[in-house]
């Protein structure tokens, strides 16, 4: 079943772990992204794991193949589960990354990022790209395949096309949830927690509608059962 993938994008370790710690009995997953990882460093990997937490270390690597290998060497021995790299740095990029991955993170899994969920048409053509994002996201996402991923982070609007296009048990992780009566906040491409499982989705990624919502708990039981009704 599509599991949740809790996202901290907060302001410190100790005000994610204050938000964390009183779901740990009804999800297992946590997002760490640049904001903390900047801030904290890599021993904020550590301090989720022994929180009993699976990690997603949401970086979205992106430089020439040397120092993109050099930064998951970096990462050696930490207990991230998923990392996640653009696929824009392109075939040898994402070559060099897998290897090293193979080396130094045998645990990891590389999710290769396509299209950010925040940009839609009218930001694509602004830096020079005149596919749809659909077609866009195919085209990265064939390619990364091709160079060794299995697993991906997009949009639940191109899900099915993936679904259509890639192996049977690539995954797929997407960011963009929201339930029907919830602002977008900054996402330009959403879908709700059903509809993003229908689809395909291996993990959904929630951060505001989780985090402010009146009562966390609640929420995520309330998404986990929208799930289930979804199958």
């Amino acid at each position: 079943m599509t599991e949740i993938i809790l996202a901290l994008d907060v302001d410190s370790c100790d005000d994610a772990l204050d938000l964390a710690r009183p779901l740990r009995r009804h999800l297992r997953w946590v997002k760490l992204g640049l904001q903390l990882f900047t801030r904290h460093g890599p021993g904020i990997i550590d301090t989720f794991a022994e929180q009993g937490f699976k990690v997603f270390l949401d970086l979205k690597l992106h430089d020439i193949p040397n120092t993109v290998v050099s930064a998951i060497k970096s990462l050696r021995g930490r207990p991230c589960t998923f990392l996640t790299l653009h696929t824009l740095g392109g075939p040898e990029m994402l070559r060099s990354a897998v290897t090293a991955a193979g080396e130094f993170l045998p645990d990891t899994t590389l999710l290769g990022v396509t299209v950010l969920t925040s940009m839609d048409t009218a930001q694509l053509t602004a830096i020079g790209v005149g596919a749809s994002p659909v077609e866009q996201v195919k085209l990265l996402a064939q390619m990364a395949a091709e160079n060794g991923l299995r697993g991906f982070v997009c949009s639940p609007w191109e899900l099915a096309a993936l679904r259509a296009v890639m192996p049977r048990d690539t995954l797929f992780v997407t960011p963009g949830i929201r339930s029907a009566d919830a602002p977008a906040d900054d996402q330009r491409r959403t879908f709700s927690p059903a509809q993003a499982a229908r689809l395909g989705a291996s993990y959904i990624v929630v951060g505001r509608p989780i985090l402010r919502a009146p009562d966390p708990v609640a929420a995520i039981r309330a998404m986990q059962q929208e799930i289930a009704n979804a199958g």
